[in-house]
């Protein structure tokens, strides 16, 4: 991957389960998005099964899609030569969705594109050793961004940290989807005004050094432990501490 130059990894959570699981079926197709209604109710052991999308979306709890990932990528300023490396599964839809995305940033790669199918034989039956491949890349990246704050997000974010706080952008999908409905809906055009309204909503969602955040005062128990910043997503200052010349080293 680095042999195109300096990239972004971005983790791209639009597979099918996350997309079943989170009830989110923002531009998908009516036929698309019964499936997906389908496998959740057809899921035991998800106990949510009746989520407004709508409602999921607009309180940010839903991954953007690839081509709201365009639109921020684009709006930050990254030009379309910029090479971006997607850590995914199976892209729900294939094709058909990440046609807006790749029109903005054509040097768009995965595992399957860098690696023949005979370096991949040994990890492709096991789903951990396939997401593992993109671990790495996203912890070797120049710039990591999750489309979806997960699990593997989080760890490649501490991991990120731990190496020197590497720069890590956290979309606020909150925010970034009010914006992009004004778009859609021709209040508000792409271009200068969108792209100043996100840089600088992000200036301060980039790794930068920051101490982990405690668990919020008074909670107990499970909730307790819940509301704490999980130690792998931000392992300052339990094993990142000041040298002498007020640098953050790792330990």
């Amino acid at each position: 991957m680095k042999s195109f130059g300096p990239y972004i990894a971005l983790h791209l959570r639009y597979e099918k389960d996350m997309l079943a699981f989170s009830g989110c079926t923002y531009g998908l197709s009516d036929t698309e998005s019964e499936e997906l209604a389908m496998i959740r109710g057809n899921t035991t052991y998800w106990k949510v099964k009746d989520i407004d999308p709508l409602e999921q979306r607009s309180h940010g709890h839903c991954p953007l899609t690839p081509k709201e990932v365009g639109m921020f990528l684009s709006a930050l300023g990254y030009p379309s030569s910029t090479p971006v490396y997607i850590a995914a599964g199976e892209i729900y839809g294939g094709e058909s969705h990440m046609v807006d995305l790749q029109s903005r940033f054509p040097i768009l790669m995965n595992k399957e594109k860098l690696a023949s199918a005979e370096e991949l034989r040994p990890f492709s039956q096991y789903a951990s050793q396939m997401a593992a491949l993109d671990y790495i890349v996203s912890v070797e990246s120049d710039v990591f961004i999750p489309s979806y704050s997960g699990n593997m997000a989080r760890a490649v974010a501490g991991h990120r940290r731990f190496h020197g706080h590497r720069k890590t952008i956290s979309p606020d999908r909150k925010a970034l989807v009010h914006l992009f409905d004004k778009v859609d809906s021709g209040l508000l055009d792409e271009g200068k005004r969108l792209s100043q309204k996100i840089i600088e909503m992000h200036q301060k969602r980039q790794g930068s050094p920051r101490k982990r955040k405690g668990p919020v005062s008074g909670t107990r128990g499970s909730d307790r432990f819940r509301s704490e910043e999980a130690f792998y997503e931000n392992p300052l200052p339990d094993c990142l501490c000041q040298s002498n010349d007020n640098s953050i080293v790792n330990i």
